[in-house]
C-alpha cells in the first residue's frame, strides 16, 4: 500500500498560530466547565469546548490514522468503481455520500441518550461525548469503513467470519444479526411514537420520499454532475414541505395524515422494504443527503441560538445521582451506565453496520474515508452535545417532572410537584401547567424517553432568539417532527445494511443468495429483515409490555457489545497486516468498551437491586404475584406474569450476548497471537486494481465533481 493521493502540506507559521489558538480556547472552555462550581455557567462554553476538540481531533488524529495506520491510497480502485452495478455499488459524490452516511448513523441515540444522561449532570456526559468520539467512536467508524471497502463492501459479521475464523465468526454473525434486529425495532418505535397522531410530522416526513426520488432522477438523467443545483432544488422543496406540514395540521387534510401507530408500522415496514431493494442512487442516497440538510441545519441553528442567547446551564455539573446510582430517570451509578446510556454520539456499534454496509459500496476514493468515516461521526457527536445542552438549560424541576417514572410522579400537577420536591428540586403545579400550555400540550408530566424533553429545550432556545414566547409551541412541534425525520433515515439505511448482512450470511450456505445482483435474493433477504424488526415493532405498538417494549432494556448494552465486535475485528486485522505497533488505535477503545459493557452486563444479571438487575426485578414481581399484588407498570395479574417473563428473557439474552462476544474476543486473541508470532497473516483484502476515476484537484478550474451514477463519464 502507498500514500499516493494523500496530499502533504508544509507546516506554516500561520497554521501553528491558528492551531495553538484553537487549543488554548478549547482548554479555557474545558477549564471553565470542569472548575466552575456554585456559579452560573453559560452553555456557550460547552459548544466552544466541543468544537475546539473536534477540530483538533479531525486535523491531527484522523490524519495520523489515515496516513500512518490505514495508509489510504487514491490510486487504488474502490469497490464502487470495480463492481459498479447501478443498484448497490455506485461511485457517489463525496458530498452526497457524506450526507447519506451521516443520516444513516444519526438516529435516536444522539438525541435521546444525552437527554437521559443529563440526570448525572452536564459535565460527565459532555466529557464522554467529546473524548469518546475523538478517541473511539470516529475511529471505529473510519477503520471499519476502510476495512470493508478493502473487502468489496463485506458486512461486519462476514468480515469477522473471514478474518477471525469459523467459531468466532459464527458467534459474531449471530450476535450482530440479532442485535441489529433489536436496534432497528427500537429506532422504528421511536419514529412511530413521534409521528403517531401528528399530521404535521407525518406529512413533512412523507414528502421527503418523492422529493428524494426526484433528486435521484434529476442527478442520474436530467442534470448529471450538477450536485449543487440539485441540492438547492431539493432543500427548497424540503423547506416547503415543512411549512406545508404546518398548514396541513390546521386544515381539512389533517385527518388524512393523522395515522395510528399500527398504520405507521405497516407504512414503515413497506418503506423499509422498498428502500432496501431500489437502486441506492434513486431513493436512499438522495433522501439521506436531503435529510442531512434538515438535520445539520436545525442543529446549526440551535447552536447559533445558544451562542446568541447564551443560556445558563440550569443542571449541576455533576449531580448527586452520579455517585449514588439512585436517579429517577435510570438506575445505576455513573460507571458503567452513563457510557451505556450515551452510545450514539460517542461510540455506537450500529455505526459499524453502516460503515460495513451501504457506504463502502459507494465511496469513490480511499482518501474520502477520513471525511466520511471520521467527519460524519464528529457531526453526530455535536448533535449529542446540543442535546445535552437542550436538556441542561431547562429548569431541573421540569426535567425531572418529565422524565421520572409515572408511578413516582402520579397523574396530577400537584402530585408531580411533590414528587419532584422529594427528589430535592422545586417546581410548582402552576409552573407545570404553564410549561405545558406554552407548547400547547395538555400535560408534560411523565413524558419519558428523552424526546419530549429535548423538544422543550430546543423550543426554549429557539424562541429566545426567533419569535419569542409566541412561537414556543411552533418550535416545540417543529422539534418533534425533526426528531422523527432524524431517526427515520437510520431505519431505511439499517434495513439495507441488514439485507447485505443476511446475504453475506446465507451466501456461506448457498452462493446465489450472496450475490448482490440476484434480484430474488435481494427481495427475499430484504423481506426477511423487515419482517424481523417489523414483527417486534408491531407487537410493541399493540402491547405496552410486549414486542420491542420487552427488549427495549437491552438496547444500550447490545449496541455497545456490537461496538466491541467491530473494534475486535478492526484490531485483529491490523495485527494480521503486521501493524502491531498501531493496534492500540482500536485496541484501547476496545478494552474500554469491554470494561464498560461487561460491568454493566454483570450488574444487569447479578445485581440484587430490582431497579438494576433483571433477575432481581423478576423475583420482586414473582413474589408480588404470589402475594396477589399488582405493581406498576403492570395493571393486572396477567400483566404481572408478562413482566416476569420479560425480565427472564432480558436476563438470559444479556448472558447470551456476553457469551457470544466473549467467544469472538477469545477467537480474535488466538488469531492475533499467531499473527504476532508469524509477523503477519494473510487477510481477505482484495488485490490492488488501479483506479480510472480522476477527481478534480481542489482549486483547479475543472468540471464539477462526478455525480451519483456518473463517475465513469466524468
Amino acid at each position: 500500500m502507498s500514500e499516493t493521493g494523500m496530499r502533504r502540506r508544509a507546516v506554516t507559521p500561520r497554521a501553528v498560530v491558528t492551531w495553538t489558538a484553537v487549543s488554548v480556547v478549547g482548554a479555557v472552555a474545558w477549564g471553565v466547565l470542569a472548575l466552575a462550581r456554585g456559579e452560573e455557567v453559560s452553555a456557550v462554553w460547552l459548544i466552544v469546548a466541543a468544537l475546539a476538540s473536534y477540530a483538533i481531533g479531525y486535523r491531527f488524529y484522523s490524519r495520523f490514522i489515515a496516513r500512518r495506520v490505514l495508509v489510504l491510497d487514491d490510486t487504488r480502485a474502490t469497490p464502487a468503481e470495480r463492481l459498479e452495478d447501478g443498484v448497490d455499488f455506485q461511485p457517489t459524490d463525496r458530498r452526497v455520500l457524506l450526507g447519506h452516511h451521516f443520516a444513516a448513523i444519526a438516529g435516536a441515540g444522539p438525541l435521546v441518550g444525552p437527554v437521559l444522561a443529563a440526570q448525572m449532570g452536564y459535565l460527565p456526559g459532555t466529557i464522554w461525548i467529546v473524548v469518546g468520539v475523538v478517541a473511539a467512536g470516529a475511529v471505529q467508524d473510519m477503520v471499519v469503513l476502510f476495512l470493508s471497502m478493502r473487502r468489496d463492501g463485506k458486512s461486519l459479521g462476514q468480515m469477522a467470519r473471514d478474518e477471525i475464523g469459523r467459531i468466532g465468526g459464527f458467534a459474531a454473525l449471530i450476535a450482530v444479526f440479532v442485535i441489529m434486529i433489536i436496534l432497528l425495532a427500537v429506532l422504528g418505535l421511536v419514529v412511530v411514537n413521534a409521528l403517531a397522531d401528528s399530521p404535521w410530522g407525518t406529512f413533512s416526513v412523507a414528502m421527503t420520499i418523492p422529493i428524494a426520488l426526484f433528486m435521484g432522477m434529476y442527478l442520474r438523467f436530467l442534470r448529471p454532475g450538477q450536485v449543487v443545483e440539485t441540492t438547492v432544488i431539493g432543500v427548497t422543496l424540503l423547506l416547503l414541505a415543512i411549512v406545508a406540514g404546518g398548514w396541513v395540521e390546521n386544515s381539512g387534510l389533517a385527518d388524512a395524515f393523522t395515522w395510528s401507530p399500527k398504520t405507521l408500522v405497516v407504512c414503515l415496514v413497506a418503506y423499509g422494504f422498498v428502500a432496501s431493494v431500489l437502486p441506492v442512487w434513486l431513493l436512499l442516497a438522495p433522501r439521506d443527503y436531503l435529510s442531512t440538510f434538515m438535520k445539520v441545519g436545525t442543529i446549526a441553528l440551535l447552536a447559533v441560538g445558544v451562542l446568541v442567547s447564551a443560556p445558563t446551564l440550569q443542571a449541576d455539573a455533576v449531580s448527586k445521582f452520579a455517585g449514588s446510582g439512585e436517579g429517577p430517570v435510570f438506575a445505576g451509578a455513573l460507571f458503567p451506565f452513563l457510557f451505556i446510556t450515551i452510545a450514539c454520539g460517542a461510540l455506537s456499534g450500529f455505526h459499524a453496520l453502516v460503515s460495513s454496509g451501504t457506504t463502502p459500496k459507494l465511496i469513490e476514493k480511499e482518501s474520502q474515508v477520513r471525511l466520511i468515516g471520521y467527519g460524519a461521526m464528529l457531526m453526530e457527536s455535536f448533535v449529542a452535545v446540543m442535546a445535552i445542552v437542550a436538556a441542561s438549560v431547562i429548569d431541573p424541576g421540569l426535567y425531572y417532572a418529565m422524565n421520572a417514572p409515572a408511578g413516582v410522579l402520579g397523574s396530577t400537577a400537584e402530585s408531580a410537584s411533590q414528587a419532584v420536591a422529594n427528589l430535592g428540586f422545586t417546581i410548582t403545579p402552576e409552573q407545570l401547567r404553564s410549561a405545558a400550555q406554552a407548547v400547547e400540550e395538555s400535560s408534560l408530566i411523565g413524558r419519558t424517553g428523552g424526546a419530549p424533553t429535548l423538544a422543550v429545550g430546543m423550543s426554549d432556545i429557539f424562541s429566545s432568539v426567533f419569535g419569542g414566547n409566541s412561537l414556543r409551541a411552533f418550535w416545540y412541534h417543529f422539534a418533534i417532527m425533526f426528531e422523527a425525520l432524524f431517526i427515520l433515515t437510520t431505519v431505511d439505511a439499517g434495513t439495507r445494511v441488514g439485507r447485505f448482512m443476511v446475504q453475506d450470511m446465507l451466501g456461506n450456505v448457498w452462493k446465489p443468495l450472496g450475490r448482490v445482483t440476484w434480484k430474488p435474493g435481494i427481495w427475499a433477504t430484504s423481506a426477511l429483515v423487515v419482517l424481523g424488526w417489523g414483527y417486534f415493532l408491531y407487537a410493541g405498538t399493540t402491547d405496552p409490555l410486549g414486542g420491542i417494549n420487552q427488549l427495549f432494556p437491552l438496547f444500550g448494552i447490545a449496541n455497545q457489545l456490537l461496538a466491541a465486535i467491530a473494534l475486535t475485528v478492526a484490531t485483529t486485522v491490523l495485527i494480521k497486516h503486521g501493524k502491531v505497533r498501531w493496534a492500540w488505535v482500536t485496541g484501547v477503545p476496545l478494552l474500554w468498551d469491554l470494561a464498560v459493557t461487561y460491568t454493566a452486563g454483570w450488574q444487569k444479571i447479578f445485581s440484587g437491586d430490582p431497579r438494576v438487575g433483571f433477575f432481581a426485578q423478576r423475583r420482586r414481581y414473582a413474589d408480588a404475584v404470589d402475594d396477589g399484588k399488582v405493581l406498576g407498570p403492570a395493571k393486572s395479574i396477567d400483566e404481572m406474569h408478562t413482566v416476569v417473563l420479560n425480565c427472564t428473557v432480558n436476563g438470559v439474552l444479556t448472558a447470551v450476548f456476553l457469551t457470544l462476544v466473549a467467544i469472538v474476543v477469545i477467537s480474535a486473541a488466538v488469531v492475533s497471537v499467531r499473527a504476532i508470532r508469524a509477523g503477519s497473516l494473510p487477510t481477505t483484502e482484495t488485490p490492488y486494481v488501479e483506479s480510472r476515476i480522476q477527481l478534480p484537484v481542489p482549486g483547479a478550474r475543472k468540471p464539477e465533481t462526478v455525480s451519483v451514477g456518473d463517475a465513469d463519464r466524468a
